[in-house]
């Protein structure tokens, strides 16, 4: 559910996004006559999909989940069942924003910038961490489990957040909340700011942290001198790659924006490296 209303959250479709995102479905057949979509695409395939039905083949090399959830929001749902080679085939598109598909005669490539949505259980039964729980199997279910996603693909993901079960006092008694248009009015804001800050930098109109090149991020997402040091302290700690160590900016940058804060500081970088931890009941199980 949660999935699902992310792109409620989002802005409208740009002009060039709506054409963007209509020539990628009508190639697929999912559009006919000349039509238009106006949504942003939300694309939940099962763990059962191939690698071509997730980033693209066949005989025509039509496009797949991941070009079809361009400029939206793909949700993969129960991850670790995904077998290993269609997880590690989301590498490439994760990081350009393409996903090319190669053939003896010919080579195509379609626009795969989409938003990774990911949801999977702490291990096979569930329940690994939940009081009064004893898996049968010990850490080993949790370990077992989450060996099944390679270091390279979680290294491309950045935020990580521990969702525990739902009790029937939360549902009783639910606690406050912000709606839909409150959050959407906050992320376009923000996002208005990034486009207007790489224009300035020189690059398209549009352009969000997520898809600031290297060069540029460094000028963009510069941290006061209190955050460098905790984000030393930090590198060291949690031996960040340097992949993980710009992706670390690029959220704190997206916090900071949020929050309207000009420099990114310690509270900034902070939350951004709380996302990238275990979870404690996790590391404990």
């Amino acid at each position: 559910m949660l999935a699902q209303r992310l792109p409620s959250l989002l802005p409208p479709l740009g002009p060039r996004e709506l054409l963007d995102v209509s020539m990628i479905a009508s190639v697929a057949g999912e559009l006919s006559e000349g039509r238009l979509s106006a949504r942003r695409p939300f694309r939940a395939p099962h763990h059962s999909a191939s690698m071509a039905a997730m980033v693209g083949g066949g005989q025509r090399a039509r496009p797949g989940e991941v070009s079809l959830a361009h400029h939206g929001v793909l949700f993969l749902d129960e991850l670790p069942e995904f077998t290993p080679a269609v997880l590690d085939s989301l590498r490439q598109p994760i990081e350009t924003g393409e996903s090319v598909i190669a053939r003896a005669n010919h080579r195509v490539t379609y626009p795969a910038a989409f938003q990774l949505v990911a949801a999977m259980n702490p291990c096979r039964c569930g329940m690994a961490g939940e009081p009064g729980h004893q898996c049968a199997r010990g850490p080993r279910c949790v370990s077992d489990y989450q060996a099944r996603l390679s270091g390279p693909l979680l290294d491309r993901i950045d935020l990580r957040v521990d969702v525990p079960a739902v009790t029937a006092l939360d549902l009783i008694q639910p606690g406050p909340s912000e709606d839909s248009v409150t959050v959407r009015a906050r992320v376009e804001a923000a996002r208005l700011l990034q486009s207007r800050r790489y224009e300035a930098l020189g690059l398209p109109a549009g352009t969000t942290n997520a898809r600031c090149p290297p060069d540029r991020l460094e000028q963009a997402a510069a941290p006061d001198q209190a955050g460098v040091a905790l984000l030393r302290d930090a590198a060291e700690r949690m031996r960040l790659s340097a992949r993980a160590y710009h992706r670390v900016l690029k959220v704190a940058r997206t916090i900071a924006d949020l929050a309207g804060a000009e420099t990114i500081g310690r509270p900034h970088l902070a939350e951004a490296l709380s996302y990238r931890s275990l979870p404690e009941r996790l590391q404990a199980a």
